[in-house]
């Protein structure tokens, strides 16, 4: 793994959001964090996507102490959980930003200017001119675990939240309800069943296919 062969100053922005985004929050030293978080080994790296929760939780702190909010151990990143996590209610959602927004924060702004994982990667290799191996198994299946397993969260919250406008305008009649996910995975030749996190850690069916 190898870092940028170009050198740039903290305070240097380039034209990419996440540049802009950076100088506008005045996220200082932000570029020599990403690259050495991203070349790391081991336990020292981290994916674009845990970046990108990074980037995005610092963008937020800077808001609220701009506000003036007094910030308690762990409010930032409970905060931004309350804001983007699949897992998460939409109700839940509307009133962290009604609280935000109370306490002066510019929450639509500040959303605006929360950067993807692939925007963390384009300015990593285009602006930072940073570079990194190919991922190992190990990294490929934790990316894909964590992959499908926010799209389970997803499909669970979207369908909790669809059963509970309907049972809210009388058009289905149901008490308290849990939304439970899952999928499963069957090999057509042995016709053993999985589920996805049984199938990636097995990494395989396990039947002979010689």
């Amino acid at each position: 793994m190898t870092e940028s062969s170009t050198s740039r100053s903290a305070d240097e922005s380039c034209g990419c959001k996440l540049g802009r985004v950076a100088a506008a929050y005045d996220l200082a030293g932000l570029d020599d964090d990403l690259v050495a978080s991203w070349t790391g080994t081991g336990d020292e790296q981290y994916s674009t996507r845990e970046l990108a929760t990074r980037v995005n939780q610092r963008v937020l702190e800077a808001a609220l102490d701009e506000a003036g909010v007094a910030l308690k151990d762990g409010e930032v990143e409970n905060t931004y959980r309350l804001l983007t996590d699949d897992d998460v209610t939409s109700g839940t959602r509307v009133q962290t930003r009604n609280e935000l927004e109370r306490e002066g924060v510019p929450i639509e702004d500040v959303e605006s200017d929360f950067v993807s994982h692939q925007t963390v990667y384009n300015h990593l290799t285009d602006c930072l001119e940073a570079s990194l191996e190919e991922p190992d198994d190990e990294e490929r299946l934790e990316r894909a675990t964590e992959k499908l397993g926010a799209l389970q969260n997803r499909t669970a919250v979207v369908t909790e939240d669809t059963i509970a406008q309907l049972e809210r305008n009388d058009v289905v009649d149901i008490g308290e309800f849990d939304v439970l996910v899952s999928v499963t995975v069957t090999c057509q030749e042995c016709q053993q069943q999985y589920t996805v996190r049984e199938l990636l850690d097995e990494r395989g069916c396990g039947c002979d296919r010689t």
